[in-house]
């Protein structure tokens, strides 16, 4: 590939524009061009000398760009990814995938289809700490994980849902748009999440959504995993405030995930290890260990992976079947937290048909 990887962003709002910056840091990447029909997209655009479509349709029609990164609503997903499918170009889609599972899966086999690179952007994989504490949990410095805990509390404040008000409504709550998140990363540490029972309660505030959650999950090793949820508690444990990825949320020392084996116990993102040196007796002292790791910006780890893929030297870290895998935990959560009843994640074929024109 001759000259930068040309990558265009679709959606010019908060994310997008990280992306964009993540993109300029890259000396291998350039932004060529954006797509979003509003002025403030074209002013934008404008400001840093790149040219700016009102659709993808109008994009295709004058240029054909390495890859696509959509970071529009999520109920736009699917469309929009499958017309950079259909234009054979590789696409990296916001988190979550899609609206639904069932959904994705149309994604995901036109991708797997058309052999063309369909990536999920679950960034928090692409952290350092993160993938330091996957190499502590495979070396087996843990044991069997025997159970899990996840926090996630914090407070959004009014301006937040008044600047937006769709995030006042249903299915718009921290649930959809917060937990995918640490789902993802569960999945990603612990195993499959085989099973769930959830409760939820409504906003407080007189929203559609719900403001707090919690959910008992079994995992496919054997672990059970506990999972409490809110964006209307003032408090430290998430892991916006723990983990430092991004400057705009203040940092806190605390850690959010606790993950606990046979022979030690994990916590992160502080990447302490608890163990026993000698016998493993709760009478005898435990020894905590602060694991060293690199520190870098995920969103820079994401887009180089991206060029990676592009360039056929690797294979996508989080492929869209693991996006939908994610989303379909997410949406057994929100079926028991209405059934009250156990809820098991649908599961699709994990054999891709790869090589198909569509």
């Amino acid at each position: 590939m001759n000259g930068p990887t040309r990558i265009a962003i679709v959606g010019a709002g908060l994310v997008g524009r990280r992306h964009a910056e993540a993109i300029w840091r890259n000396p291998g990447a350039d932004v060529s061009a954006i797509v979003d029909p509003s002025d403030e997209a074209r002013q934008y655009a404008a400001q840093h000398g790149i040219p700016c479509h009102g659709s993808l349709a109008e994009l295709f029609a004058s240029d054909h760009p390495d890859g696509v990164i959509l970071s529009t609503p999520t109920l736009m997903h699917v469309d929009q990814g499958l017309e950079c499918i259909r234009n054979r170009c590789a696409v990296l889609v916001e988190k979550p995938i899609s609206a639904s599972a069932k959904d994705a899966m149309q994604l995901v086999r036109a991708a797997e289809q058309a052999d063309v690179p369909l990536l999920v952007g679950h960034h928090r994989r692409h952290n350092p700490l993160v993938q330091k504490a996957k190499q502590i949990i495979d070396s087996g410095a843990v044991g069997a994980i025997r159970a899990v805990h996840s926090q996630c509390w914090f407070y959004k404040p009014d301006h937040y849902f008044d600047i937006a008000p769709w995030r006042t409504r249903k299915g718009a709550g921290p649930i959809s748009v917060n937990l995918v998140h640490d789902i993802d990363l569960l999945r990603h540490l612990c195993g499959e999440i085989v099973s769930v029972q959830a409760q939820a309660a409504p906003s407080s505030r007189g929203f559609e959504n719900e403001e707090v959650a919690g959910a008992v999950m079994r995992f496919d090793t054997g672990a059970i995993g506990t999972l409490t949820l809110s964006d209307g508690i003032v408090a430290p444990w998430s892991w916006e405030l723990t983990a430092r990825e991004y400057p705009v949320y203040p940092a806190t020392s605390q850690s959010c995930y606790l993950i606990g084996g046979s022979e030690a116990s994990l916590s992160l993102p502080d990447c302490t290890l608890w163990n026993q040196t000698g016998r493993r007796d709760w009478w005898e002292p435990i020894n905590a260990t602060t694991v060293a790791r690199p520190s870098s910006d995920p969103l820079e780890n994401q887009i180089a992976h991206f060029l990676s893929v592009i360039a056929g030297e690797t294979e996508p870290l989080v492929s869209g079947r693991e996006g939908t895998r994610t989303l379909s935990v997410i949406e057994a959560i929100q079926k028991s937290a209405l059934t009250g009843q156990a809820e098991v994640p649908e599961t699709f074929a994990d054999t891709p048909t790869v090589g198909v024109a569509i």
